[in-house]
């Protein structure tokens, strides 16, 4: 069973949950720029749930399936098609072999993920399958897919018994993919936003800003820039100004990471972003709303709440409790579908 990269689109790659351990040599963790649908996707086909996807933005690829494969397609909605029709996203869909996945206008956020059942069939680098296209390493020969590519899924997990009972159709159906009867419920999956509010924790750095500034951070609204890549967002809005502008020594920076440069527009960091960095760190978005983030594209106006470290962490084991109550309701059909 393969996949064929008809057309690569703009920027599709591979990912998964990142490449850990290794920042304190210089290499950065990578993954996924939505990891919590990347999760999502992967739960639903049956993989572990950071098992390696296709990444894409629009304008998404084309991908000719040469084999019946089981896919779940979630994150950014970019209008996907498979065989001329639309394909539901957020569960799992039956791909006939010799359709044709393709995707349109973007209708919302701005990384969409395709899982397949079992995965790819490629080598870990550093006990990961993520591309990290400057370093040249991850996914397919470190670098984009590229027209022409075939990817090979490994073994399905859970097994074509699984797949004959929930793709139940008749003989007589020829459409080119069969969607399961039945998806996650919403409220289990983070909810993009055309004008998000970003929930934020105060960064180390927070009290190196003048008072109008802290005020500003949690008032003024931000426009992201098209400086905006997988490395980090450039803001544009209402200047930040540091009682002591100079830079720091280097520091450790994350995802979601938000630093001030000399010129005052707020960088957020991304799943690229570098190990270390010398600009202040003023603030840090809250793990839960690193989805929203992540699908908020150029343009996008968005705003900065305070919340408290507690206030963080139960965020955070809220999103993880729906990720597990989709898990097992996800096994409870494999078991009785």
């Amino acid at each position: 069973m393969s996949l064929l990269i008809e057309k690569p689109g703009l920027l599709t790659t591979i990912q998964d949950g990142g490449r850990f351990g290794h920042q304190k040599e210089g290499i950065i963790v990578s993954g996924a720029m939505d990891r919590m649908a990347m999760r999502i996707a992967n739960l639903l086909v049956g993989n572990h749930e950071q098992a390696a996807v296709i990444e894409a933005v629009a304008p998404g690829p084309t991908v000719r399936f040469r084999k019946d494969a089981v896919i779940a397609i979630t994150g950014a909605d970019l209008s996907p098609t498979i065989a001329g029709e639309s394909v539901l996203m957020g569960r799992p869909v039956l791909v006939r072999q010799g359709s044709l996945l393709e995707f349109g206008a973007p209708r919302s956020g701005c990384y969409t993920y395709v899982a397949v059942a079992g995965s790819f069939e490629l080598p870990q680098v550093l006990g990961s399958h993520s591309t990290y296209l400057k370093a040249g390493i991850g996914g397919l020969h470190g670098r984009a897919l590229q027209a022409g590519d075939i990817l090979t899924p490994g073994k399905a997990a859970a097994g074509n018994g699984f797949r004959d009972k929930m793709f139940r159709s008749p003989a007589s159906d020829t459409s080119g993919c069969v969607p399961a009867r039945w998806t996650p419920d919403p409220r289990l999956c983070p909810v993009y936003q055309e004008q998000p509010t970003l929930r934020a924790v105060r960064g180390p750095e927070y009290d190196l800003l003048s008072e109008n500034s802290k005020q500003y951070l949690w008032t003024e609204k931000y426009q992201i820039t098209r400086q905006a890549d997988r490395m980090g967002l450039q803001l544009q809005g209402a200047p930040l100004a540091m009682v002591l502008p100079e830079e720091l020594i280097s520091c450790a920076v994350t995802f979601g990471t938000i630093q001030v440069p000399h010129q005052g527009s707020p960088i957020v960091l991304m799943a690229d972003h570098q190990t270390t960095g010398g600009y202040p760190r003023i603030a840090q978005v809250i793990t839960a709303d690193l989805p929203i983030l992540a699908q908020a594209g150029p343009g996008t106006i968005l705003r900065f709440a305070e919340v408290t470290l507690p206030e963080a962490q139960q965020h955070y084991l809220q999103q993880e409790q729906n990720l597990e109550i989709l898990k097992r309701g996800i096994e409870l059909k494999r078991l009785f579908s």
